[in-house]
């Protein structure tokens, strides 16, 4: 079978879970089924054959297991918020047909994504003036800048910002990873690059640093961070600089939970979230403990579809941003450890096709974006899932594809798109 026919075959179970995942519905609230789960099926298979015919034709040799497996997130992601709320359903459809038609416009102009390295600096001015729009004309939100209002429609500008990013470090370290090794310095036991090549990326990324600083958004701060440690370490195999990131990431941690006054009270709640004072305090633990009590509550199988909790009957809030910050939690609750392992085992293959192109990858940009794109995926994930389960303090990232946000589903669609140019190439025939 070819790889495109295996794509087309990989399409039938996401559809298949969209008319699979609204029944449930519909039988949860009503008692019983509706002939519309079979038209939401049918439309979202029309939508992803009809994108799927646009990869057919312009990227035959494409990776054939990336696309299915995000369609497969993104049905399920459009499931469970409208289990949570059918007006965001309706606008998180709308924002998945937009990224769809951004994920196919890609593919179509850009064609050869080695062109993006001719634009590297201008890339990486945008992505650093991105990160600054919602503290120059955006609002507040629990504390952090991260979202700007046009109209009635609110975007997340970070979430672009990551592609423009890892697109200039890739640029960059093609060009300077030799020099970088062959230059290097032993001070102290580390081998530290030479200031001259390394300063300029060093700037880009400390600037794009300081931006989120004074935007407090850390959770996208950390995948920044991994992403340049990742590509440093592909690029140049020297342990010693992912040893000098994690302790430069140490003292950045420690100067921003001394200085910002909401990110000391997330680090309070992740240590102490039983703690009465934490919990009925405004902006307190009460968030993450909710989080822990769903997922408990979920045990190994869930409590069954559309039965969690979300609000009280007097309205009180029983799971806060369960379409957003904790739609893991309630995945954990109605599926149980199973549903939610088996929704990390997606990311997981995801991510395993994403290095693989990584490997496959003809020419040294397209390794290094091809990882870049990945890390950053697998970051925020684990940022995300990290925070929910509380091994890591809760920050306000969106899950890739499931998570309400029109922001993040259509950066994450163009990702998906540089992804695919990358694997076409490389598994093109000599």
């Amino acid at each position: 079978m070819s790889a495109r026919n295996r794509e087309l075959l990989g399409l039938i179970p996401a559809s298949l879970l969209v008319t699979a995942g609204f029944t449930a519905v519909f039988i949860q609230r009503q008692s019983s089924h509706s002939n519309l789960s079979l038209t939401y099926g049918a439309i979202f298979l029309g939508l992803c054959v009809a994108v799927h015919l646009v990869v057919r034709m312009t990227l035959p040799h494409a990776d054939p297991y990336l696309f299915p497996l995000v369609a497969l997130l993104a049905c399920f992601g459009l499931v469970m918020i409208y289990r949570i709320d059918d007006n965001l359903a309706r606008e998180q459809a709308q924002w998945f047909v937009l990224g769809l038609g951004c994920f196919a416009a890609t593919i179509v102009l850009l064609r050869d994504y080695r062109k993006l390295e001719r634009y590297r600096y201008t890339i990486a001015v945008i992505a650093i003036g991105l990160l600054l729009l919602p503290r120059v004309v955006g609002s507040s939100d629990n504390g952090a800048f991260i979202a700007v209002h046009v109209g009635g429609i609110s975007f997340q500008p970070a979430e672009f910002s990551k592609l423009g990013i890892v697109i200039f470090l890739a640029a960059y370290l093609r060009d300077t990873r030799q020099v970088l090794v062959l230059g290097a310095r032993r001070v102290l036991g580390l081998t530290l690059p030479p200031l001259r090549h390394f300063g300029p990326l060093l700037a880009v990324w400390g600037l794009a640093m300081v931006m989120l600083f004074v935007t407090h958004d850390i959770g996208t701060s950390v995948m920044f961070f991994g992403a340049l440690v990742t590509l440093l370490y592909i690029a140049t195999n020297r342990a010693s600089f992912v040893v000098a990131g994690v302790a430069l990431f140490g003292g950045g941690a420690w100067v921003v939970g001394s200085n910002i006054a909401h990110i000391r009270d997330r680090v309070d709640a992740w240590l102490h979230p039983f703690e009465p004072a934490l919990y009925n305090r405004l902006g307190g633990s009460y968030q993450i403990s909710q989080s822990l009590f769903a997922q408990a509550d979920g045990g190994l199988f869930g409590t069954g579809f559309g039965q969690a909790l979300l609000k009280l009957p007097g309205g009180g809030t029983i799971i806060p941003a369960a379409h957003t910050d904790l739609i893991y939690a309630v995945i954990a609750n109605e599926l149980g450890l199973a549903g939610a392992t088996a929704v990390l085992v997606i990311y997981l293959l995801i991510l395993e096709r994403g290095f693989k192109i990584a490997m496959l990858a003809r020419d040294s940009f397209g390794t290094l974006l091809a990882a870049g794109l990945t890390t950053v995926v697998g970051l925020q994930v684990f940022v995300i899932v990290g925070g929910v389960t509380k091994v890591i303090p809760l920050t306000g990232v969106t899950l890739p594809f499931i998570s309400y946000g029109g922001s993040s589903i259509v950066a994450n669609f163009v990702l998906l798109a540089l992804l695919l140019l990358i694997s076409d190439r490389a598994r093109r025939p000599a």
